[in-house]
């Protein structure tokens, strides 16, 4: 036995057993080993003490009970910030209205001997390691910020800002007088701070509220070579601040202007003696949260019965995770899940490695005995409804976004992007524990995700094609908006926002009527979608192997195989041309059941002619969204990390960026906007597989480290070496390249080094034995991800999945039957198994 005392470096599990998710205040409580400092929960602490043959544990055994109220019952006040965790934010404090009576044990293993803790007769290293452990910030302290409030920082040109004279050119401080200089409008209006100029703000996310004549301004100011960045919102000014905004590019955010009182004043505004008049930009980005959206997504309004059982257990929302949980409640629903992870969890603990907090696969089984198992499923005590079923995936969170930029933040993010970092994630992990998941069926998770994308690209002028296949993950659809089944109720909605504003303009009253009129949406047909991306795409400048010489050439998507699961994406997110992340408020009605066998491809055919194969690298471009010249350059990360900070996918920015040979983000903005269409958009960016220049049988070069990081993932040293060679020793472009040739690792190694025959190679463990996964492309719906919200940045999401034939909600924490069914114009990733024939 032995224990010790965790130094500030030290991470110690106290709040959550690394097996379970049972936690202090679970029945059986939580055991800490004082050795590890790795907390269990009663049903593996046997298992814990054989694993580390330590004997002594802190037994942490919690209890909360409901606080008396000392007043009358006050409801809830609504948030008034874009915060949570925080005062005037959204609340997410579950334990605020109880109190927690926490009782410490000393047990000793294995008779499972208990001493109450403190005890003056422990010898006094025992009681430094109780005493330390329970001082120590638990694991999740150190790894999360429980709080979230949006940030504005202080303007760099606020202490500097360039004055004009404000002689002959006062504000009134009588809203009414307040006009746009441009178009006479009265509301959103925004004041320059450098020159008194009264500009109209840009759209709402509805495309209310304003023209843009503000920026106008100071895009015309700046042409002339005045630098006059700040506005501030007129109808939020009183004493306590107001809403700024810096339009310079470097800014272009909401931002604070410490001498905001001294500004004003210039131009006749007293701070002091403002009131309120318009919704700040905070209030606008609630009330989006309360909008049509989310009412519609959510069910907001309808009486939602709660459920609880297996597969219905909720997930807590860590701070902006509600993109993790909607995709997690989704996968838990592919059958094959519970095949590889929870039937043999047991045997996948006992053979963790000593840090089973790293460790994905038992992570991992222990996400599906929480969610699919009925262990944490038990319906709360009756009127406890602060009890939801819900655990809380801290672990498994930190585990998937290890390492990654946008991932291991506390952040929002793209939910669609989240999924396919984590079948990569996962795809490498079963790779390296192929021998403890050697029982899981129909080989890797992923593969039930991927199918094959046959792309036929056909010169114009002489008619030779070639054909290309790739894998992908998720079908994207873009939305042509010009195919909306609904083009005359949109223009006379149009005819009518438009009498409106001018009445208003004007100074009239709008009829009622007219005011409070739904906004009509585009409605755009899941054919429509379909067919856009089925249909020939023209591409420019393409080499034609056949001619010698650039020309036309026209290319075509179909499926060469269909997946178990197809997840397909509606792309509504996009960035408008003043570079700012925009979601394109359209409904789309997705069908819950479609067939796609006729978008099969078929390969060449008899009449065709295929182009011939070009050696020059510099030919080999079929261009396609960067995916065929992408070479040996390597993504410039600042110019990646600009376009993502604009709302477009890692795998879209690094393709941009490479496209343009990382010119400037500038061009490779450029570039976005021509090929965001391009069904590779969001691919992987394949490795470059002739990347190598050692001369074929050279002796391998190669860094022993990285040797060994790709041995611990399962592949032969013959493969790791040909993978480093091919990317310039990049181990991380290297595994990259071992998983997409897994399949046929040898014919890839030989395509690099031919003196090297696939005999002299030997086989691959794991390589080339699991089986396409094709079959009938008839599918029907299970799930669905949508998102509230401007962008994908910001927001919230909620997921509806169809559990025995019932579709239920999946809010975090939240569990409850669909009243309505899933909102099939609104999501943003829909999920679909194969159907039954």
């Amino acid at each position: 036995s032995s224990s010790r005392v965790p130094s500030a470096y030290d991470k110690v599990y106290k709040d959550e057993c690394v097996f379970s998710f049972d936690t202090p205040l679970s029945p059986g409580g939580l055991y800490v080993n004082l050795a590890s400092f790795h907390g269990v929960g009663s049903d593996y602490l046997l298992l814990d003490h054989s694993r580390t043959a330590n004997a002594l544990y802190l037994h942490q055994c919690w209890t909360k009970t409901r606080k008396q109220p000392e007043t009358a019952t006050e409801a809830p006040a609504a948030p008034i910030k874009m915060a949570i965790g925080v005062e005037g934010g959204f609340d997410v404090d579950e334990d605020a209205g109880f109190d927690i009576v926490k009782e410490h044990f000393l047990v000793v293993m294995p008779a499972g001997s208990r001493v109450p803790y403190p005890n003056d007769a422990l010898p006094t290293v025992v009681c430094n390691s109780v005493d330390a452990i329970l001082s120590h910030a638990g694991f999740h302290e150190q790894e999360e910020v429980a709080a979230w409030q949006e940030e504005r920082v202080e303007s760099k040109y606020a202490r500097q800002l360039a004055v004009e004279s404000s002689e002959g050119n006062k504000i009134p401080p009588d809203s009414k007088k307040w006009k746009c200089a441009e178009t006479g409008a009265a509301d959103n209006l925004w004041v320059n701070l450098s020159d008194g100029h009264i500009g109209s703000g840009r759209q709402h996310w509805d495309g209310s509220g304003g023209n843009g004549s503000a920026l106008r301004h100071y895009q015309a100011m700046k042409l002339e070579g005045k630098e006059y960045p700040l506005v501030v919102k007129l109808g939020t000014i009183t004493p306590s601040g107001a809403d700024v905004y810096s339009y310079a590019p470097d800014e272009d955010d909401m931002v604070e202007d410490p001498l905001l009182a001294q500004h004003l004043s210039h131009w006749g505004i007293n701070m002091m003696s403002m009131e309120k008049t318009e919704k700040s930009m905070a209030e606008l980005q609630i009330d989006l949260n309360k909008g049509f959206d989310f009412d519609k997504i959510t069910e907001a309004g309808a009486e939602l019965q709660p459920v609880h059982g297996a597969r219905h257990v909720g997930l807590k929302n860590m701070g902006n995770t509600c993109y993790v949980n909607s995709i997690l409640q989704v996968f838990k629903e592919v059958p094959m899940l519970a095949d590889t992870y929870l039937t043999p969890a047991a045997a996948i603990y006992q053979s963790a490695p000593a840090d089973p907090t790293a460790d994905f696969p038992t992570q991992m089984a222990k996400l599906c005995t929480g969610l699919i198992s009925d262990r944490y499923a038990a319906p709360p005590p009756e009127g406890a409804d602060y009890a939801a079923v819900a655990v809380q995936p801290r672990m498994f969170k930190q585990l998937i976004g290890r390492g990654h930029a946008e991932f291991s933040t506390g952040r929002q993010q793209d939910a669609v992007e989240y999924f396919q970092h984590l079948l990569e994630t996962m795809t490498r992990a079963e790779f390296a524990a192929k021998d403890r998941l050697a029982g899981a069926p129909g080989g890797p998770t992923a593969a039930q995700f991927e199918f094959d994308v046959e792309e036929r690209v056909a010169c114009v002028e002489s008619g030779a094609v070639k054909y290309n296949v790739r894998k992908e993950n998720v079908l994207p659809l873009m939305v042509p908006v010009d195919a909306a089944t609904n083009a005359a109720a949109l223009a006379e909605f149009e005819e009518r926002r438009e009498l409106k504003r001018q009445k208003t303009t004007e100074g009239a009253v709008a009829a009622p009527s007219v005011d409070e009129e739904e906004t009509v949406r585009p409605v755009v047909p899941f054919m429509a979608c379909l067919e856009r991306v089925a249909a020939d795409e023209t591409v420019e400048d393409f080499y034609s192997s056949a001619l010698g010489r650039k020309g036309l050439a026209t290319k075509r998507f179909r499926f060469k195989t269909f997946p178990n699961v197809l997840a397909v994406q509606v792309r509504r997110y996009y960035v408008g041309e003043d570079w700012t992340p925009r979601k394109l408020d359209v409904l789309v009605p997705m069908p819950e059941e479609i067939s796609l066998e006729h978008l099969r491809g078929q390969g060449l055919q008899h009449d065709e002619t295929e182009l011939p194969e070009v050696d020059e690298p510099t030919a080999a471009v079929n261009g396609g969204g960067g995916g065929g010249a992408e070479g040996i350059v390597e993504p410039d990360a600042a110019i990646v990390s600009q376009l993502m900070g604009m709302g477009f996918s890692e795998n879209g920015s690094k393709r941009a960026a490479i496209a343009t040979s990382n010119s400037s983000a500038e061009a490779s903005m450029e570039w976005v906007f021509a090929h965001m269409e391009d069904a590779d958009f969001n691919a992987p960016v394949p490795a470059a597989a002739a990347a190598t220049t050692a001369a074929p049988g050279a002796p391998a070069a190669v860094d022993p480290e990285s040797m060994m990081m790709l041995n611990s993932m399962g592949f032969s040293e013959l493969h790791a070496t040909a993978a480093l060679k091919s990317c310039n020793g990049d181990v991380e472009r290297a595994a990259d390249w071992l998983f997409s040739h897994a399949d046929d690792l040898n014919g890839a190694m030989a395509s690099i080094n031919p003196v090297v025959s696939n005999a002299s190679v030997g086989a691959v463990p794991g390589a080339g034995t699991v089986p396409g996964l094709d079959g009938i492309g008839r599918y029907e719906l299970f799930g669905v991800v949508s998102h509230m919200g401007g962008n994908t940045a910001c927001g919230h999401y909620v997921a509806h999945v169809k559990t025995d034939g019932q579709w239920c909600i999946f809010n975090d924490r939240k569990v409850a039957k669909s009243a309505a069914g899933p909102p099939l114009e609104l999501g943003y990733l829909y999920f679909y198994k194969r159907k039954s024939v």
